[in-house]
């Protein structure tokens, strides 16, 4: 991709398609382009926070490190979605990192643009909320999931979550979009435990797992073993 329409991506996503062609316009001024390749760090936690970011292509990890240098991922980004809006409305710096996971180009609309949308729509605010909320309510579901469920339960979650929404077929297959140790992490779990929880489906028949596809074999009785995990 070597030039991007600005003014077009911003008016294809969620956030911004409610704006007018001149409001949309009124953000490209505050709007750069971010490429970086596989493994390349966007900020580091600490770092100031003056903007928020949409991911053109390419995924992104927000996580959190110890000073042992263990690792927590606390959310995978995708194509399309957005990250770092709440950090830039308090001023205070990235209480997280965001890390390339692939090669990928990101969109940065500094908050300036931000607080001039708002002046102008107070529908993109209610979405801009909106959207804030969603992030908290499954921050809070998350929570709750860690406290409450067994690492099984964790992880039928997850596969139940991921199936594909196109297509009404009885042995759904889910690909996990990054590799299974960020996957772990996401959920709480070691690497370890999430590789035996996978086993343990696979012996019970539930899944089979071919790289990082994985077959939903019966997806009725999947949910039964979970509820009763």
């Amino acid at each position: 991709m070597s030039h991007l329409d600005i003014p077009s991506f911003l008016r294809h996503q969620p956030l911004f398609q409610q704006l007018s062609p001149e409001q949309i316009q009124a953000l490209v001024p505050y709007t750069q382009e971010l490429r970086g390749l596989k493994g390349q760090v966007i900020f580091q936690k600490g770092d100031p926070c003056d903007g928020m970011f949409l991911v053109v292509y390419g995924r992104v990890k927000l996580a959190l490190s110890s000073a042992q240098g263990s690792e927590k991922v606390m959310e995978i980004v995708h194509p399309g979605q957005s990250f770092a809006e709440a950090v830039m409305f308090l001023g205070r710096p990235c209480p997280v990192m965001a890390q390339f996971l692939e090669d990928g180009m990101l969109l940065k609309v500094e908050a300036a643009g931000i607080l001039q949308a708002i002046d102008h729509d107070t529908a993109f605010a209610r979405r801009l909320l909106a959207g804030l909320s969603l992030r908290l309510h499954g921050l809070v579901r998350d929570v709750e999931r860690y406290s409450i469920e067994s690492s099984l339960q964790r992880v039928i979650g997850y596969l139940l979550q991921h199936i594909p929404e196109e297509g009404d077929s009885p042995t759904p297959q889910v690909s996990l979009p990054v590799n299974k140790s960020l996957i772990a992490s996401r959920l709480n779990l070691t690497p370890e435990t999430f590789s035996r929880m996978l086993h343990q489906l696979i012996e019970a028949e539930l899944i089979q797992v071919d790289g990082r596809d994985i077959t939903l074999v019966d997806v009725e009785r999947l949910k039964a073993f979970g509820s009763c995990a």
